[in-house]
């Protein structure tokens, strides 16, 4: 009788998400006249409470909304990115957020008029 050799690959494996999305809304809040800008004084924080409050009413299962400090694109505020996908989004109004809800989270799709992307980065500093 032989033992059973175990698979190294079986154990390295990652574990299940604990969320299927993740959801992180940049709050950080600069001092006003900064410039770079901030996406709390564009009205992200408003806006993430709108967000989690329509996702629970959606009962959208195994998402998680999170407040995030500065993800660094600052300019293009309010920002926010999906995970696992990492898929970026600048909403201004709650009619924004139901349009990231209902394409991305509901659907499984993008609300590509919202989306972030690869054009948009900030001019090189003089």
């Amino acid at each position: 009788m032989t033992d059973a050799v175990a698979d190294p690959a079986a154990d390295a494996a990652d574990p299940p998400p604990y969320f299927r999305a993740h959801v992180f809304v940049c709050c950080n809040r600069r001092p006003d006249g900064h410039r770079r800008g901030s996406c709390a004084a564009r009205g992200s924080e408003a806006l993430r409470d709108y967000m989690k409050a329509r996702a629970k009413e959606l009962g959208l299962k195994g998402v998680r909304i999170n407040q995030a400090g500065c993800l660094d694109r600052c300019e293009f505020g309010p920002t926010l990115v999906i995970y696992p996908e990492g898929v970026w989004y600048s909403p201004k109004t709650r009619d924004d957020v139901d349009a990231i809800l209902q394409a991305h989270l509901v659907e499984g799709g993008r609300a590509r008029h919202l989306m972030l992307t690869e054009q948009d980065v900030l001019p090189p500093k003089s």
